[in-house]
């Protein structure tokens, strides 16, 4: 049985009541150097991005610098007077070139509010400058239109294949269902893509999978373990999991339950993996934790090892990693730093329940003040890194 224990660390505090931190993950520069993502989110409204900021570490995270507005990310104007940002964003570094890519979607925008309907989406990625300090110009992942028109790899973790290679998992509609976005459901499928240390290009993907509850699937995030792959998804009513051997096709998606057989409880919010060589790990949220003040229940952050034979959440060894303190805490990342520890890295989130979702004040009342977190994660005995993360 795998044993940890966390350790907790708070990188920055503070928010203006106006906007928060959000989709804040962390990517690495082997061996000391630690860049954070984040991006500033309207309070009062549904999902208003704007700009992704950095910043950057050189002592494997304890220090960190302020954030600073990428330029690269500033809106791209269209010619209707709507714009896009990029949003979700996940930084890795990717081993083959020595780079630090990372992967998000592309929101459409009007006059600060966000545009629903029939518009081609895309997945997005972006190459770090080291010695600038700053991302370069994202891109596009150029997919075929009749299959992927509305696309996105938000909030989604990849896989990076020992000869460069990523799997890159991606959710889609097609035109038609882009029309009602709230009904129509969501499929997920992993792309396989080349990457050159500049260019991210689709060369295959596998098969789509979908379920018959509201809006399908969407987020989802990879892990290879003991020589197979495992895909976790969010649905509305209930997470999902999925396996293969290829890393394209795969089973199909199962309810995420305990080892004993009852539901995991988590709903309408991502999870994430973190990986040991003799461990996989999940990282959730989920009902049941006197926590019905949070919105979604989306906070704390537990974590637990999955028996990847029965792909069910082993009971026994779930703990919290991430406390909750009103806020949500279901926009989260995490980072494989080792084989003894890799962290979950987050921002509180703060915007609350109905029927005043843009009430940042009750998730004061709790202590939530829009921290950054990370909790470095380590087998029990472990000792942290003194010089390499």
């Amino acid at each position: 049985m795998f044993e940890f224990e966390t350790e907790l660390q708070t990188v920055r505090t503070g928010y203006d009541r106006e906007t928060c931190w959000v989709q804040t993950r962390a990517g690495l520069l082997p061996p000391n150097d630690v860049v954070i993502t984040t991006q500033k989110l309207r309070l009062t409204g549904s999902d208003i991005f704007y700009a992704i900021h950095s910043m950057h570490s050189e002592d494997s995270g304890r220090t960190w610098t302020e954030p600073v507005e990428q330029e690269s990310f500033a809106p791209r104007p269209c010619e209707d007077g709507s714009y896009f940002y990029v949003s979700d964003f996940w930084p890795k570094w990717h081993e083959a070139t020595g780079t630090l890519l990372g992967t998000g979607h592309t929101p459409l925008y009007r006059d600060d509010e966000l545009m629903h309907g029939a518009f081609r989406r895309q997945p997005a990625y972006a190459v770090y400058d080291a010695q600038a300090r700053s991302w370069r110009s994202w891109q596009p992942v150029d997919l075929p239109e009749d299959v992927f028109f509305s696309s996105g790899s938000g909030c989604v973790q990849r896989v990076d294949l020992p000869d460069g290679d990523i799997l890159l998992p991606v959710y889609h509609r097609s035109e038609a269902a882009s029309d009602d976005p709230w009904h129509a459901c969501c499929n997920v499928v992993v792309l396989r893509c080349s990457f050159d240390g500049v260019a991210l290009r689709c060369t295959d993907w596998g098969n789509s999978l979908t379920v018959a509850e509201p809006r399908g699937l969407c987020e989802p995030s990879l892990a290879m373990f003991g020589g197979r792959f495992y895909l976790t998804l969010r649905n509305d009513v209930r997470g999902y999991v999925a396996a293969s051997d290829d890393g394209l096709h795969f089973s199909e998606p199962v309810p995420w339950r305990f080892d004993d057989g009852e539901e995991l409880g988590n709903y309408n919010t991502q999870q994430h993996w973190l990986t040991f060589p003799d461990a996989l790990c999940l990282v959730y949220t989920r009902r049941g934790a006197e926590n019905d003040h949070v919105f979604r229940h989306r906070a704390p952050l537990f974590m637990a090892e999955v028996d990847p034979e029965r792909m069910c959440v082993i009971r026994e060894t779930e703990q919290v990693v991430l406390p909750e303190r009103g806020a949500r805490l279901g926009n989260f990342g995490t980072v494989d730093v080792s084989d003894d520890e890799g962290w979950v890295v987050v921002s509180e989130w703060m915007q609350t329940n109905p029927p005043n979702p843009h009430d940042c004040t009750v998730c004061e009342k709790y202590g939530s003040d829009n921290a950054i977190f990370i909790a470095r994660v380590r087998r029990c005995g472990a000792n942290p890194s003194k010089k390499e993360v």
